[in-house]
């Protein structure tokens, strides 16, 4: 009988991989709350590139309702501007000096059940990722069957490989619900 080994380390660290660009997503949802992350997809036209705003920038949350922008470079601060309202944030700076301030406004009802359905989009994006995961550890088990593989042992891999995937979708199941708590509260 051939000795094979099903890399489950791997599978399990791409449905971890997963869960934690699903974390990074919904951090950038906004929910009312300031919050640094809001900003990281945002980019600004910068020294011949596109830079994040959080490397030409400090960017502090004195308050729930209050993000700053310390710019390090005087040049740079209407780049920053434009980038941040043409963002689709909807957040609109107000300029002092090298520091913009950006006041978080309140959500209505209508906007915190849009962003929660966007919270569940993306939830079901991270389950197809485990999903995909999990069909690849599957087809490794059906290739080592072909090379020698015992109906046990089989069995065995295709187990642990499905309790990986429970896992990771408990996991992810249980983010969306606490994200669409938070989205939600008033």
């Amino acid at each position: 009988m051939a000795d094979i080994d099903i890399d489950v380390d791997d599978l399990e660290r791409r449905m971890e991989g997963a869960v934690s660009v699903l974390r990074s997503e919904f951090a950038g949802l906004r929910t009312g709350r300031a919050s640094a992350a809001i900003l990281d997809p945002v980019t600004v036209p910068a020294y011949g590139s596109q830079l994040p705003v959080n490397q030409c920038a400090t960017i502090n949350v004195p308050d729930p309702r209050m993000i700053t922008v310390s710019i390090w470079d005087r040049t740079l601060v209407s780049a920053v501007d434009k980038a941040i309202r043409d963002s689709g944030l909807g957040l609109n700076p107000v300029v002092d000096g090298t520091i913009l301030r950006l006041p978080i406004p309140e959500l209505n009802e209508e906007r915190r059940r849009e962003l929660a359905r966007v919270a569940g989009k993306y939830a079901e994006g991270a389950r197809v990722a485990v999903r995909n995961v999990r069909r690849d550890g599957m087809d490794q088990v059906k290739a080592a069957k072909s090379e020698g593989m015992s109906e046990d042992d089989q069995k065995l891999w295709s187990d642990e490989i499905q309790t990986l995937t429970d896992s990771a979708v408990a996991e992810i199941d249980e983010a969306l619900k606490a994200k669409q708590e938070e989205i939600m509260q008033v």
